[in-house]
């Protein structure tokens, strides 16, 4: 990650004209738009993928401590387990 802000970093204005001159010689100014926008489609389908991630991870953390308080009830509410803490 640190590799790519000192990449960013390095590149200026005249670097980002000198590519943009270079992909106008290699493809055209007709296909650059098709490319581009083919280009954020697949940027949008990583980001929706990754924030699906995070929901699944966040669905399995709330679950996790539904389960642990469910648990705790039923500890609470058994009849055994109230019997067993008033021996101790």
């Amino acid at each position: 990650m640190v590799t790519n802000i000192i990449f960013l970093g390095i590149m200026g204005g005249p670097e980002l004209i000198i590519i943009g001159v270079i992909l106008i010689v290699l493809f055209g100014g007709k296909k650059i738009p098709e490319i581009m926008r083919g280009l954020g489609k697949g940027i949008k389908d990583i980001k929706k993928v990754t924030e699906e991630n995070e929901l699944t991870k966040d669905i399995k953390d709330i679950s996790s401590e539904i389960n642990e308080v469910s648990s705790g009830i039923r500890k609470m509410t058994s009849p055994t387990e109230f019997l067993k803490s008033k021996k101790k």
